[in-house]
């Protein structure tokens, strides 16, 4: 479980596929704290650590997780979002986040507004994910409160804090960001769907 409060902004350091897998090995500043077998969000998809070397650390993404998230767009030098898992009985600064990525969604804009910034993001709208104004959003990681909302599209505002400290710096319209919607309301629109 996850908060997206992203803790560091890892650089890939290599990319090596394993058969269907792809093997990531990541430069960050929070490797020293690391342990093999422990899980690290990456743009907000939970990988487990199975490598360790120094100031990097490795992880592998399976097929599926391939298929279903931005991670096979990665290139050498690329910056990545990163968060450790949560520790019970610590502050929860973002919202509850389980790190598995439900679609992609695509950048549709980008506006500066008084020293912040929106985004727009469309998605496709037939998996049943949804979100609602001021809800939570979880984007390449990052937990976020929606501003507009519609049938397949959304809006987040990204304050300069975030911009500098995330990945949001580096997007540009027509990128693909990993979507992971808000757990509550995913269970709450199951159960609707099950009692018609």
């Amino acid at each position: 479980m996850f908060t997206g409060i992203i803790e560091d902004l890892g650089r890939v350091i290599q990319l090596e596929p394993a058969g269907g897998n792809l093997d990531i090995t990541i430069k960050s500043k929070l490797t020293q704290a690391l342990k093999i077998d422990q899980s690290i969000a990456h743009n907000g998809v939970c990988l487990t650590v199975i490598d360790l070397k120094q100031d990097t650390y490795t992880v592998t993404a399976i097929e599926e997780t391939r298929a279903k998230t931005n991670l096979n767009s990665l290139k050498k030098g690329d910056t990545i979002n990163l968060e450790r898992a949560m520790i019970m009985g610590a502050r929860l600064d973002g919202h509850l986040v389980q790190g598995h990525v439900d679609q992609t969604g695509t950048v549709t804009a980008i506006k500066q507004q008084d020293g912040s910034w929106i985004f727009s993001f469309t998605y496709d709208a037939i998996s049943g994910n949804l979100t609602i104004e001021k809800g939570s959003i979880t984007v390449n990681g990052v937990s976020l409160t929606v501003v507009d909302s519609a049938k397949d599209s959304f809006s987040v505002a990204i304050i300069p804090y975030t911009f500098k400290h995330t990945t949001f710096e580096n997007l540009s319209i027509g990128d693909k960001v990993n979507l992971e919607f808000d757990v509550i309301g995913k269970y709450v629109s199951r159960f609707m769907a099950l009692k018609q």
